[in-house]
């Protein structure tokens, strides 16, 4: 029996919608110990402490975006911090280059990862500050918030962009009293005088449900108005791998992470799931900056491209932006070839919107851009659970 999109835009409706009480659950519970946790690594980056991250399959993925938006913070004039994704082999790394003061933190979902406890609690043991998402072995060991990987995944990835952001704060509070410069509009209750650091603490926890909140109250208005377009993909999509295409997938920065996991999820997913043909441009580091350096970073994904596009495959682009100029020239690239083109993006969907380069756009209607990545997520995450009810044989 075929699904027609009517029921697919129903299904994935159902399926942002339902993210938001899982949401609710996880960080009215785990408020205060984030705002305890993000406390103490002020503490350790201050004191010249670093943090490490790593995980195996689509968690790997989540260390990357970890090191990305510590070291690139997306607010101007906000500090580099020093994150690392430790790859593949992080057994090796770590024990190699790990210090007292450091934080780790190690991503293992949806079951336990050996590899990842291992790590942990060889930190641990050193005197390093651990997150366990998920698991028990770990200072602050988190539990799964859902069956779903996928959610999973969505919940944790709100969760380190709620340290990074708090991080910030607690630094300009012990070293500027009540000035917080530029995260003002994040924490506004800070700019009003000086504090004790405990009552910043309380203060600290409800924000962290005010962006909740935030990005649920997102996630429901891309429930009502992007559906339709996700669902339009799904069947577009499908149609294109039936003919032997594959996706082929690119992003900068926290976008550059979304891009990898997206293709994590199709040629190794979760149980039950059949494997999908997918590249990912962003993932190849040593083209990007060949091509950077003897081209432009602005030709770093339509190069790539034009080697590995075929008519039948799919362009994915992946910006909060809209606007990159090297996921317009890819998108642009592929559009003249033939492939299919999606956009997964923000603002108000920008140039690849506006300039028609994507067959296909769901558009995270925001400015801010941790946010927007968040949505971004459940948007693709439940763009490849539809099409693996099609590829699936359930629709």
């Amino acid at each position: 029996m075929r699904i027609d999109t009517d029921t697919l835009a129903t299904r994935s409706r159902g399926e942002l919608l339902r993210r938001n009480k899982v949401f609710e659950v996880f960080f009215k519970a785990e408020a205060p110990r984030l705002a305890e946790a993000c406390h103490e690594m002020s503490r350790r980056f201050l004191a010249g402490g670093r943090l490490l991250a790593f995980g195996n399959g689509s968690a790997a993925t989540d260390a990357q975006h970890v090191s990305v938006e510590f070291v690139h913070p997306v607010i101007v004039g906000k500090r580099a911090l020093p994150a690392l994704d430790l790859g593949p082999d992080f057994e090796l790394h770590l024990p190699v280059i790990l210090r007292p003061e450091d934080m780790v933190m190690g991503f293992s979902f949806p079951g336990g990862d050996e590899m990842v406890e291992r790590a942990l609690r060889l930190a641990r043991e050193r005197g390093a500050l651990t997150f366990a998402l998920a698991g028990e072995e770990g200072d602050y060991p988190f539990a799964l918030p859902d069956e779903d990987p996928f959610v999973v995944q969505e919940v944790f990835e709100v969760l380190y962009h709620m340290l990074w952001e708090t991080v910030h704060v607690y630094f300009e509070h012990r070293e500027q009293g009540h000035d917080v410069g530029s995260s003002s509009f994040l924490y506004p209750f800070l700019s009003s005088g000086e504090q004790p650091l405990e009552r910043v603490v309380e203060e600290v926890q409800g924000s962290m449900l005010q962006k909740m909140e935030e990005v649920n109250g997102m996630r429901a208005v891309v429930a009502e108005t992007e559906a339709g377009v996700i669902s339009e993909i799904s069947v577009a999509v499908v149609e294109r791998l039936r003919l032997g295409g594959k996706l082929i997938v690119f992003g900068n920065g926290g976008s550059a992470t979304d891009a990898n996991d997206l293709v994590a999820d199709c040629v190794a997913p979760p149980p039950g799931f059949e494997p999908v043909p997918a590249i990912s441009l962003s993932a190849e580091s040593p083209n990007i900056t060949a091509i950077a350096n003897d081209i432009g970073s602005e030709a770093i994904f339509a190069r790539q491209l034009i080697a590995h596009a075929r008519p039948e495959d799919v362009a994915v682009g992946i910006s909060t932006s809209g606007g990159s100029t090297n996921i317009l020239a890819a998108l642009a690239e592929a559009r003249k070839r033939g492939l299919l083109t999606v956009g997964i993006v923000g603002y108000d969907g920008g140039r690849i919107v506006s300039e028609r380069l994507a067959d296909h756009a769901v558009v995270v209607r925001s400015d801010y851009i941790p946010r927007i990545q968040e949505v971004q997520a459940s948007v693709y995450h439940v763009l490849r659970g539809l099409i693996e009810t099609l590829v699936g044989g359930r629709g």
